[in-house]
């Protein structure tokens, strides 16, 4: 059942939990994400980085995803993850995807609100939704991205760009980053909880892979209602491979479908363990009613 990422992300900040946001790499990862998401009754936002969609298609990507989620008794939504480039956006806006984040963060205030608010009216002529990010979230993904902190703003800012822009969700910093933690980050948990008090929209919290389920939670009390996970699906999926190869090395044995399935379940459990532990574990039927998926 394909649902508006807005609506899955209000509801769940409505009902106390957030919606698990994975980037998948293929096929075999979208598959593993959605049958955890069945498994568990809960609703999902899949998401495609722009390296994925270059390298896909964005063609293929949304036929791939059609048929993963069409028949699946959940939620589930189509993101297209940090994305600078307009292009990109209008091809996947012109697709049917559910939403996008455009990222700004790299244009100073006045250009980001400017763009943003003519990305908003692009996508939601379309019945698409917008994360908005003018703010960087510090890492490198995907090629995407800055270790430095380039632009940030007062909460204040935040909301009155997102009320004049209309935008549907809001991606702040949050004292997270993006890839594997070198070191313990310093979390704000207190800026979402003061941004939810100035604007309805959900918020969202990048650089999820590394944090405690204490860590998880102490954000989704305070106005987080979507959480994205990418490097640990990344690294769930290559360490099946790895030990698929490794067994092939040593049996002499070389059958790609057992590889296949193997990554398939490690990417699966991967998933499962954040559905539950964001609390969206069992939401999926009423996630739908409330977002009036048939």
């Amino acid at each position: 059942m394909i649902a508006s990422t807005a609506q899955l992300a209000e509801h769940g900040r409505a009902h106390g939990y957030a919606v698990a946001a994975v980037n998948i790499l293929d096929d075999l990862s979208l598959r593993a994400a959605v049958d955890a998401a069945v498994v568990r009754s809960s609703p999902l936002i899949v998401q495609v980085s722009v390296k994925t969609v270059r390298s896909i298609g964005v063609e293929l990507l949304t036929t791939m995803f059609r048929l993963a989620a069409r028949d699946v008794p959940v939620p589930v939504s189509l993101h297209l993850d940090h994305c600078p480039d307009r292009d990109v956006i209008s091809s996947v806006v012109a697709a049917g995807w559910s939403s996008v984040l455009f990222d700004a963060s790299d244009r100073g205030l006045e250009q980001a609100e400017q763009e943003t608010a003519e990305v908003v009216l692009q996508a939601h002529a379309a019945g698409c939704d917008v994360e908005s990010e003018i703010e960087n979230i510090v890492g490198v993904e995907d090629d995407i991205g800055s270790d430095e902190s380039v632009h940030a703003y007062t909460v204040q800012t935040l909301a009155e760009v997102a009320r004049r822009t209309g935008v549907d969700l809001l991606a702040p910093q949050l004292g997270t980053a993006h890839g594997l933690y070198t070191s313990a980050p310093v979390l704000l948990p207190e800026r979402a909880r003061e941004l939810a008090t100035l604007t309805d929209l959900p918020i969202v919290l990048h650089g999820g892979t590394g944090l405690a389920d204490a860590d998880f939670r102490a954000f989704i009390d305070a106005g987080v209602s979507k959480i994205n996970i990418s490097t640990g699906l990344k690294v769930a999926y290559m360490r099946a491979a790895q030990a698929a190869t490794a067994r092939a090395e040593e049996t002499g044995k070389w059958d790609p479908p057992t590889m296949f399935r193997d990554i398939h379940a490690a990417v699966q459990a991967e998933v499962a363990g954040r559905l539950d532990a964001f609390g969206s574990s069992g939401q999926a039927e009423s996630a739908r009613v409330a977002a009036a998926v048939p």
